[in-house]
């Protein structure tokens, strides 16, 4: 099963490379992770998705939270979350298909930014699934490259993961 991990850890060098050291020591699988610096320019969040059962969830987290440069973690549940995916896809294109594929790209709500004689370049954001519709629906048309920046999270509502950093 698939489960959301975030983290606030101290936005300095090699801290990611400690925590990914974790994961690979335990051998815990990363299906996608995620970092950027926060609202505070000291703190980075990470938005980490594991596969795996609850008891190596729970491990996983006890394990981060044992880390000098985690401020807090806490996993992420879809009904009180919000989950989203960047993804660019560069397709092949005639241009016959061009009606088509503009269809596509009103359905799903992406934006196409980048256009060629050949190609076309198209940008979405959303859940997962929608990603992966996108994307089985533009394979007849000969997908060239794939670009996805893996889930990123905030949980929904007041709920603040920097009231519970310590």
């Amino acid at each position: 099963m698939r489960h959301v991990i975030t983290a606030l850890v101290a936005n300095k060098f090699g801290v990611l490379n400690r925590i990914t050291g974790l994961f690979s020591k335990r051998g815990f699988n990363i299906a996608s992770l995620s970092v950027a610096s926060t609202e505070n320019p000291s703190l980075s969040r990470m938005t980490i998705v594991a596969v795996g059962d609850e008891d190596t969830v729970s491990q996983i987290t006890k394990q981060l939270r044992k880390l000098y440069d985690v401020e807090h973690v806490e996993e992420l549940l879809p009904a009180e979350s919000i989950f989203r995916e960047l993804l660019l896809v560069k397709i092949r294109v005639k241009p016959e298909q061009r009606p088509e594929i503009e269809s596509t790209v009103r359905t799903y709500k992406a934006k196409s930014v980048d256009l060629t004689a050949d190609t076309q370049t198209i940008e979405l954001s959303g859940e997962s699934g929608k990603i992966d519709g996108l994307i089985r629906i533009l394979e007849p048309y000969g997908i060239l490259e794939i670009a996805r920046t893996g889930v990123t999270a905030l949980a929904r509502g007041e709920h603040n993961i920097n009231d519970d950093a310590d």
